[in-house]
């Protein structure tokens, strides 16, 4: 199954901002000021919550892409000549709109 460009980068984006957050974590890591104590437990606590989302919603979005793939599938072989007339049409269409000005 294949997933598009803007996946692919919004979950290498979400891999950078934790590995941020804990590189902060670890450079904070012998401060003794409360308020440092504080924002680290905070920030721990978001951390956790995050990655437990984002490991749900990969497997929710995964799960969904495999469903459409499938369908899509079942789709061209059950009906191959309805998929090939509608997409030859669909072209037709396209070839019409672009090709006026």
């Amino acid at each position: 199954m294949a997933r598009t460009p803007y996946a692919d980068e919004a979950k290498q984006e979400l891999r950078e901002i934790a590995r941020h957050a804990g590189a902060l974590l670890d450079a904070t890591a012998g401060e003794a000021d409360e308020r440092i104590k504080k924002a680290r437990a905070q920030l721990e606590e978001r951390l956790a919550v995050a990655k437990g989302k984002y490991a749900e919603l990969d497997g929710i979005l995964d799960e969904a892409l495999g469903d459409a793939a499938a369908a899509a599938d079942r789709v061209v072989r059950e009906r191959p000549y309805h998929v090939i007339g509608g997409a030859f049409l669909g072209g037709l269409l396209l070839g019409w709109f672009m090709s006026r000005k």
